[in-house]
């Protein structure tokens, strides 16, 4: 069984070495010749953490090619910040890297394992590599799963076929005991458990057994007085061709939006270079136009849009989960 814990340029630290201890513990006790390395993409070098610059070695090129485990830590940095500190800027680098190709290789292995820690999900995601899937990560990251196509699952470990990743940073340890019960046995896991002192908790979700039932739940809009809400819509001018541009952390986005109205409801399209998407769920509230987009650059994503128009000026934010938000202006043309 090969092991490889990836590191890349601003990795949590407890993501890698926890994971670590606990493969290293099972290699002990198991039957069969067990390897556990640290790789880089790029291949043997000093990486450097996210957490005071500390480093460590990757003794190796990450093999896509190998049967066995290849985990994905996440990055360690600001939560506040926008700057180069922040974790979201951390992962999106990440994703501009080498490894994303070789990550995109791996998970169409069907002898590997992809599993992640914390924000390392999101670097799957951001490279649109989750799609359709169900996966965890940080419970701040969650709206980017989603935002992402992912289908976020609030477990401690969530087991996805020949994907099984892991919320936040303490969970490597969950992570890596519940590989090690899935590939080695239980018997083996439990010996590591009793070794480290450590009992596993949260819960494992899988795509298994019957699915819940669906409890119908009340929207409040259905309820409202509708005729005020069309007579909102029809005090404020946001019809027309707008030309925007989109700030964001990785660069400015060109986008044309086309927003009409037909029989009272909003539609509107957007056009960036030559993809043309709708715009969905797209609602007047509080003088505020909201709706959500998919986007394919710089990354593949669901973006939620406010603005507000002020004559022929537009201007407001666009989100996705943890992201830092990006800053819209335009102009009707």
């Amino acid at each position: 069984m090969h092991i490889q814990i990836i590191l890349f340029d601003g990795f949590d630290l407890l993501d890698v070495i926890a994971p670590y201890e606990v493969f290293t513990a099972a290699a002990m006790y198991a039957s069969e010749e067990v390897s556990v390395k640290l790789v880089s993409a790029e291949g043997e070098r000093m990486v450097t953490s996210g957490v005071n610059q500390l480093q460590l070695q990757a003794s190796d090129r990450l093999d896509v090619n190998k049967k066995g485990i290849i985990l994905v830590p996440g990055a360690s940095g600001s939560i506040h910040s926008k700057g180069s500190d922040s974790i979201p800027v951390k992962l999106q680098k990440t994703t501009e890297t080498i490894l994303s190709p070789l990550l995109k290789e791996a998970i169409q292995n069907p002898d590997m394992l992809i599993s992640t820690v914390c924000g390392g999900s999101l670097i799957l995601a951001m490279n649109g590599l989750l799609t359709g899937r169900h996966a965890v990560t940080h419970h701040m990251g969650m709206d980017l799963l989603s935002a992402t196509e992912a289908i976020p699952v609030n477990a401690r470990i969530v087991d996805d076929g020949n994907l099984i990743t892991c919320g936040g940073v303490t969970s490597g340890l969950d992570l890596a005991l519940y590989l090690v019960e899935r590939e080695f046995g239980p018997r083996i896991a439990h010996a590591v458990e009793q070794l480290f002192e450590y009992e596993r908790r949260g819960t494992v979700w899988k795509a298994e057994g019957n699915t819940p039932k669906e409890i119908p739940k009340v929207n409040p809009l259905e309820a409202a007085d509708e005729t005020s809400f069309i007579q909102t819509k029809e005090t404020i001018d946001f019809q027309g061709m707008w030309d925007t541009t989109i700030s964001t952390p990785v660069g400015k986005l060109s986008v044309l939006f086309n927003i009409t109205t037909e029989n009272g409801q909003i539609a509107g399209t957007a056009k960036q270079g030559d993809d043309i998407v709708d715009l969905d769920n797209l609602v007047l509230e509080g003088g505020q136009l909201k709706w959500t987009m998919k986007v394919n650059k710089p990354m593949r994503l669901y973006l939620k849009f406010i603005v507000s128009v002020k004559e022929n000026s537009m201007n407001g934010v666009a989100k996705a989960g943890m992201l830092p938000s990006s800053k819209l202006v335009g102009q009707r043309i």
